[in-house]
């Protein structure tokens, strides 16, 4: 199988085949193909991760979108690999602390990886069906700044596709000033694979949206919200958020950690209190 698949991938890397949109489906088709069969071989993580990243295969979706540009393509492998490298980090359960656990049972944990850092995870439970949740968090995403007074505005730059976004994000000061206005532009990628809903996102740069007057432009990613239906209780989802962002300028790690997780907190809080109304 594979050197066929190499022969259609040599073959679409010729200029004057390169319009051939047949050729290429087949070889997008070979290639998912041939990623899934090596995906079920090989030993992998819990069954809701495996699923959804053996089924997102960014050239199979590519056969249900229209061509697209040089760019357009970069943020959508950078959107796959955002969700890729997060779930890895999900998948591998050791060296999580506990940082806070709230009355309700919502609990944020950490751990400190060496290519990215402080990274913070949020496990919930919300009394509202998948369907209702993935919306507000999706399709309603510009209207996040309404009910989470963390988020300033939350605006979509471009949409790529079915999967992919471009969003600027202006996040609130926190009280006191402590942490000033930051902003962060992001490339985000939406998937939705059986049960499992998984949003995904990264830092990038956008050209029309440069730095902003009175914002520092800090980093986030690879971040990401899974979400699945509780066992036994389809009325109720789970929801896991990892979080990883960098608040660029000065500040002691002790204040940026308590405001991260903290954020998790309010996040959860805000997003119950939304979904009631």
């Amino acid at each position: 199988m594979l050197p066929a698949t190499s022969k259609l991938c040599a073959a679409i890397s010729y200029r004057h085949l390169r319009n051939m949109t047949g050729l290429r489906r087949q070889a997008a088709v070979a290639i998912s193909q041939e990623l899934s069969r090596l995906a079920c071989r090989s030993p992998g993580p819990s069954t809701w991760i495996h699923q959804v990243r053996r089924r997102s295969s960014l050239l199979g979706s590519r056969l249900e979108e229209k061509p697209f540009s040089e760019m357009e393509m970069s943020y959508i492998k950078q959107g796959e690999e955002a969700l890729q490298k997060s779930l890895r980090i999900l998948e591998d359960q050791d060296d999580w602390k506990t940082e806070t656990v709230a009355g309700n049972g919502d609990k944020v944990l950490s751990k400190v990886l060496p290519d990215v850092g402080k990274v913070f995870r949020l496990e919930v439970v919300v009394d509202q069906p998948l369907d209702t949740v993935y919306g507000e968090l999706v399709d309603n995403m510009e209207q996040m700044g309404d009910w989470n007074p963390n988020v300033r505005e939350v605006r979509i730059l471009e949409k790529i596709g079915k999967d992919t976004v471009i969003t600027h994000e202006k996040a609130a000061a926190t009280p006191g000033n402590i942490v000033g206005p930051r902003d962060f532009v992001s490339v985000r990628c939406s998937k939705r694979r059986g049960s499992t809903c998984v949003l995904a996102g990264m830092s990038t740069t956008y050209g029309a949206m440069p730095e902003q007057d009175g914002f520092i432009r800090a980093e986030n990613g690879p971040t990401c919200m899974v979400l699945r239906p509780l066992p036994g209780s389809p009325s109720q989802t789970r929801l896991t958020w990892l979080l990883s962002i960098d608040l660029k300028g000065w500040l002691p790690k002790t204040i940026i950690n308590q405001v991260l997780s903290q954020t998790q907190v309010d996040f959860a809080k805000h997003l119950r209190q939304r979904l009631a109304r």
